[in-house]
């Protein structure tokens, strides 16, 4: 099954949560069993798992991230948002996940979020259930 989510950003750098957005294209396709692939086809984007309980684990991501990767330096991409490849990189483009009872075997505090670094956009997110 194919499938793709529209996430619409509304800062330069956040984490968006779309657990329950993947979880409902699970259950509208009567997956049971399988495995969940998400791929984020952005340069300046990524999509990560952890906690979604506590919102203030996502903003203490991003402070670090922002503190690693500082928006001024010098870069010499033209473009001017060398920091939201970087970040895009270290956090990565993809994710796996099994699915059981036609829901994501995540654990109990866990969710899927998408991370815009370079905002705020339109973007997609491909979702491939096996």
């Amino acid at each position: 099954m194919k499938k793709a989510l529209t996430v619409k950003t509304n800062s330069k750098t956040e984490f968006i949560e779309i657990t329950r957005d993947i979880e409902e294209a699970i259950q509208s396709e009567r997956v049971d069993d399988g495995v969940c692939m998400l791929f984020v086809p952005h340069t300046t984007a990524a999509i990560t798992i952890n906690e979604s309980a506590d919102p203030n684990v996502k903003s203490d991501i991003l402070m670090v991230l922002n503190k690693v990767v500082p928006w001024k330096e010098a870069y010499r991409h033209l473009e001017g948002n060398s920091p939201a490849h970087i970040k895009s990189s270290i956090i990565g483009a993809s994710e796996v996940i099994a699915v059981e009872g036609g829901r994501l075997k995540l654990g109990t505090w866990q969710g899927v979020f998408f991370c815009e670094f370079d905002g705020p956009r339109s973007r997609t997110v491909h979702i491939r259930l096996l």
